[in-house]
C-alpha cells in the first residue's frame, strides 16, 4: 500500500475524536452561556386558599327539630357542619330573619370530636357564635331554668344591621359531650327570660344515631318540660307562643302596603 494512503487511514480516528471533542465543548459552552445571558424568569407565588375547619353539609338529615307553629310562615333553616380533623358535629336550627328586627332564634347543638378537648367558656362561646351581628353592650345575667337544666345567659345588643336586643345561652354536659348554645333577638324591648325558656321548650330530639346517650338527655329534659309554664300536658299540649312571636301579630300586612 502506498505510504500516504496509510498515514491518513491511521489519522482519521483520532481527527475524527478530537473533532467530535470540540463539538462537545462547542454545546457545553452554548448551554452556559445559556444559562447565563438569559433573561430572569419571574416566579409566580401561589398563595394558599384558606379552607375552614368546619364543612356544612349537603343536604342534612336532621337530628333535632324546633316546632313553634305560631311562627310556621317565617324562614326557617337546619344546617349541619363536620369539622374536617376532628370529627365534631355542629347541628344549627334558626327561625326567622336574621338581620330583621322580627324575632329571630339559633340554636347549636355541638357534638365535638377530637378538635377539642373541653368546651369554650361560655360568654366566649356566646361572643364567637355571634359575632357576625357585632355584639355591643354585652352583659352576663342570672342562670335561666330551662327543661334542659340551668342556662348560662348573657345579653346583648346588635351593632351589625338592624338594632335588636338579644339573650345569649349555653349549657355544657360532660356525659354525653354536648353543648347547647344560641341566641334569640328581638327589635322591640328586651326579650323575656321566660320566652327564652318557653322556645328551648319545643327543642326535642329526632334521632340519636348511634349515641344512646343524647337520647337519653333528651329524654330525661322531656321530664322535665315546664310546657311554657303549663305542667299540666292535658290541659295545655300546644302552648300558645304570644309573646315569643308577638311581633307577627304586628307587622304590616303586604296587601295593604301602597293602599
Amino acid at each position: 500500500m502506498h505510504q500516504a494512503l496509510h498515514s491518513w487511514r491511521d489519522e482519521l480516528p483520532a481527527a475524527f475524536v478530537r473533532g467530535l471533542a470540540v463539538l462537545c465543548g462547542l454545546a457545553v459552552l452554548s448551554v452556559f452561556c445559556a444559562c447565563v445571558f438569559q433573561s430572569p424568569k419571574t416566579i409566580s407565588v401561589i398563595t394558599p386558599v384558606h379552607q375552614s375547619e368546619w364543612i356544612e353539609i349537603d343536604r342534612p338529615f336532621p337530628a333535632f327539630a324546633l316546632s313553634i307553629p305560631e311562627a310556621a310562615d317565617m324562614p326557617a333553616r337546619y344546617a349541619i357542619r363536620r369539622h374536617a380533623s376532628g370529627g365534631g358535629r355542629k347541628d344549627i336550627l334558626a327561625l326567622g330573619d336574621p338581620d330583621g328586627i322580627a324575632p329571630y332564634l339559633q340554636v347549636e347543638i355541638y357534638r365535638p370530636g377530637g378538635e377539642t378537648r373541653g368546651f369554650a367558656d361560655p360568654q366566649l362561646e356566646i361572643a364567637a357564635s355571634a359575632a357576625a351581628l357585632g355584639l355591643g353592650n354585652v352583659h352576663a345575667g342570672e342562670p335561666l331554668a330551662s327543661k334542659f337544666g340551668p342556662l348560662t345567659i348573657v345579653g346583648f345588643e346588635t351593632a351589625k344591621g338592624a338594632p335588636r336586643k338579644c339573650l345569649g345561652f349555653v349549657r355544657a354536659y360532660d356525659d354525653p359531650r354536648l353543648q347547647l348554645s344560641g341566641w334569640f333577638c328581638q327589635g322591640s324591648g328586651f326579650v323575656q327570660r321566660g320566652t327564652l325558656a318557653c322556645a328551648l321548650d319545643r327543642l326535642t330530639l329526632l334521632t340519636a344515631g348511634s349515641e344512646p346517650k343524647v337520647g337519653m338527655l333528651f329524654a330525661q329534659a322531656e321530664l322535665n318540660r315546664s310546657y311554657c309554664g303549663q305542667r299540666d300536658t292535658i290541659l295545655a299540649p300546644t302552648p300558645k307562643y304570644q309573646l315569643l312571636w308577638k311581633a307577627l301579630a304586628t307587622r304590616p300586612d303586604p296587601r295593604r302596603v301602597g293602599h
